[in-house]
């Protein structure tokens, strides 16, 4: 069986990256015509120069990429030419206009580094077509008419008479780029995909679905761009997306989403992709109701903020959860109890009780005056009123203004009685009057979201009334404040007190609902931070993206039917991810050694890399002198993996990081902290293990394992910082240890010794 062919030009690389170069093979077959004009066997250059000879397919490919270049700069070109002065009505219309072209312009922007097409699509009939009609055959058959071959692309790209160039990865006909294989290879003949070096193509490899004689085997450039280092903020992975991870990016908008995923594989960036996709099926419908994307830390965010602009998508907004609940400033913090308590969905009920606690029953009755006519309401049918609005468990305020016009129809019922004729506008002037406005006033006052929660956080007494049955005690006496604040703005609100606020302001007033959102890091949020998500999808749908062994809150999730449940959409679809792409198998292996301890029963991610001398553990000996020479070594150990390419991560508790800034200052060496974007010249980052969870470097060196264990307040909690921790090396991990590694991972096997052959760690002024 003949292997995939692979093609390069020269010696240079296959990939963007700077990993070996794919070998040509001298037997490859003739790559079909290019068929964005089906009837011309040879593409033309975009500066119309003499072809490409038809031997050398590379440079055939080369054209067609820049014709394609020369086509979306046409395209670019002709937006940038339309004449916007007199096709709108006023400067309202014309201003709205023209940020609709300044946004379509900026889309249509061409990157240089970043490829506008990845792979390639040969159908052995057209898609779509009757595989027994007359225009069947491929170009392979002489009896045959060929069928235009589809490059598939990151964006849309077409010719000066709307010929498609490249097709947009979103497309349905570009889905057999993700999924087809040998057993189904969904009509295509060819799948070839293309490597890069900067902007340039340099290689290309194909899959000849259809071949018998072709064994199927992993793709070498799929490999290499999965592999690529990394410098900068996180890379969509539209040109390695997998079959699995293709079927929840076009899932469709309707339904809700959970994907539980180990570390590599990818569900960060499967979130953003679908996020992407769905922006291109339903771009009228949440162009209308928006779309947002929430994750843990503004320094994750500004991580993946590149993702979706290099889709073409440009208009989707980006929050933390704390972001979203930001009624409130937030000047104080919780002990974790307390914090476990506010965050606990019984909270909800709780609040829901002190605000229809303020709705008093009417003692006297309602009378109105008109001219010389009063019209009495008895205070029993007030109540009855008022009963019906609470039994329909509306929103707070909007059964506080529907209660004046129920109050004025029934006074307008008297007067029908009385022999009157009023209208709606008498109903609406009665609704007005000023003893119908005192009576709801009396009956249901205005509540401030804010007051209510400061009263119940510093009232005893109002706590116990309308925790009941709910909070014991002592639960109570942890959710108070130990002194009650004056005011809103003297009180040291917590960032569970605003989640708090913001879900009595729901009581109050319907949140806002958005047509998607998509929550990252998932597991870490408590029951009434996945309520105040699931308000702002309430009438939407949402993607939510987590790792039940990364959580690491004292109130993280332990089930995500529990987690959607809390957010409102239980009958979401659970999807389970446990290929790894990004962290090498010998990485993974060493770090699930924790999984029996965080999280029983959870399946281990079954990394499809393999790279020996991955992972090193080291045991620096005690000198006698504190820490220096763990911190010698941890800064030599930095200066081993600058000596590769790509970024490297400087692992530590907490506590550490001063320490360790120091050391770094010391010997004159550079460094980022999380959120910063490496560089070529800057490509080491000093991370506390807080702030670990969804990045990923190059190569990670983690200091002290026991110190991530020791600065959390349990040990489980410890374990799972550990875990994100020891995961987010792609392409190796140093650990570097003076105490005894945490028991969970040293017992399941002896240390890995460090790879055969490497140098010592170098010495702390060598980094670079």
């Amino acid at each position: 069986m003949r292997p995939p062919h692979v093609s390069t030009s020269g010696p240079r690389p296959a990939s963007p990256g700077r990993g070996p170069p794919c070998r040509a093979n001298p037997e490859a077959p003739a790559v079909p015509g290019n068929t964005t004009h089906p009837h011309d066997d040879i593409p033309r250059p975009a500066d119309g120069g003499d072809p490409p000879p038809p031997a050398d397919p590379l440079g055939r490919e080369r054209a067609h990429l820049a014709s394609s270049r020369a086509a979306l700069r046409a395209m670019r070109e002709d937006v940038e030419g339309l004449d916007l002065s007199d096709v709108t009505a006023n400067w309202v219309n014309a201003e709205v206009l023209r940020r609709q072209m300044a946004e379509r312009v900026k889309a249509l922007a061409d990157l240089a580094h970043t490829p506008l097409f990845f792979g390639r699509l040969d159908h052995r009939h057209a898609p779509g077509a009757d595989p027994a009609g007359p225009r069947a055959a491929r170009a392979e058959d002489p009896a045959g008419e060929a069928e235009p071959s589809l490059y598939i692309g990151r964006r849309h790209v077409h010719d000066a008479v709307g010929d498609p160039m490249v097709i947009d990865w979103r497309a349905p006909v570009s889905q057999p780029f993700y999924r087809a294989s040998k057993k189904d290879p969904m009509g295509v003949a060819l799948r070839r995909r293309f490597g890069y070096t900067g902007g340039e193509l340099t290689a290309y490899e194909d899959e000849h679905l259809l071949d018998p004689a072709e064994e199927e085997r992993a793709s070498r450039l799929l490999q290499q761009e999965i592999e690529r280092p990394r410098v900068g903020p996180m890379r969509d992975i539209v040109a390695t997306i997998q079959p699995e991870q293709d079927e929840i990016v076009r899932s469709g908008l309707g339904g809700t989403v959970c994907v539980q995923g180990g570390p590599g594989t990818g569900k960060t960036a499967v979130g953003l992709h679908r996020v992407a996709y769905l922006l291109y099926a339903h771009r009228e419908r949440l162009a209308r109701t928006g779309t947002l994307v929430i994750g843990p830390n503004r320094s994750f965010l500004h991580y993946i903020e590149q993702v979706l602009p290099a889709l073409g998508e440009l208009e989707v907004k980006q929050a933390t959860v704390d972001e979203l609940v930001a009624r409130v400033e937030v000047r104080g913090t919780d002990e974790a109890p307390a914090a476990l308590l506010k965050g606990d969905a019984r909270m909800a009920e709780v609040l829901r009780r002190a605000l229809r606690a303020h709705v008093t029953p009417p003692t006297e009755p309602l009378v109105v005056v008109r001219g010389s006519r009063r019209w009495r309401i008895p205070a029993y049918e007030v109540e009855e009123i008022v009963g019906e609005l609470l039994a329909r468990d509306m929103r707070y305020g909007a059964a506080r203004a529907a209660l004046p016009q129920r109050l004025a129809h029934a006074v307008l019922v008297r007067m029908e009685q009385g022999g009157e004729a009023p209208d709606d506008r008498v109903q609406d002037a009665v609704a007005r009057n000023p003893a119908v406005k005192a009576a709801v006033k009396r009956i249901w006052p205005p509540v401030d979201p804010a007051k209510l929660v400061l009263r119940l956080l510093g009232e005893a007494e109002f706590l116990a009334a309308h925790a009941e049955g709910l909070l014991s005690a002592e639960e109570q006496a942890a959710v108070r404040w130990a002194k009650p604040y004056r005011s809103v703005k003297s009180a040291k609100w917590s960032a569970a007190d605003a989640v708090l606020v913001d879900e009595a302001a729901d009581l109050v007033e319907r949140t806002h609902s958005l047509g998607h959102v998509v929550l990252d890091e998932a597991q870490d949020l408590s029951p009434m931070q996945y309520r105040a998500v699931g308000r702002r999808c309430s009438t939407g749908s949402a993607t939510v993206l987590g790792d039940l062994a990364q959580g690491t809150t004292p109130w993280a999730t332990r089930s995500w039917r529990d987690a959607l449940r809390h957010l409102g959409h239980q009958d979401a679809h659970v999807e389970e991810l446990t290929a790894g792409f990004r962290v090498p198998r010998e990485v993974i292996a060493y770090a699930s050694r924790l999984l029996p301890s965080i999280a029983p029963g959870l399946a281990e991610v079954n990394s499809v890399r393999r790279s020996p001398g991955s992972l090193s553990v080291r045991r620096v000996p005690d000198g006698g002198d504190g820490s220096g020479a763990l911190d010698a070594a941890v800064l030599g150990a930095c200066a081993e993996a600058l000596g590769h390419e790509g970024s490297t991560g400087l692992i530590a508790a907490d506590s550490r990081v001063p320490q360790l800034a120091a050391a770094l200052a010391a010997a004159g060496v550079g460094y980022l902290s999380p959120g910063e974007e490496t560089t070529p010249e800057a490509r080491l980052t000093l991370v506390p293990a807080s702030l670990a969870k969804g990045l990923e470097y190059d190569y990670v060196v983690l200091d002290e394992p026991a110190a991530v264990v020791a600065g959390e307040p349990d040990e489980r909690t410890g374990l799972r910082r550990l875990y994100v921790a020891l995961t987010r090396a792609v392409s190796g991990l140093a650990v570097l240890h003076r105490a005894e590694l945490p028991r969970a991972l040293a017992e399941a096997g002896e240390e890995p010794e460090p790879p055969a052959g490497a140098e010592p760690p170098a010495e702390a002024g060598t980094l670079r």
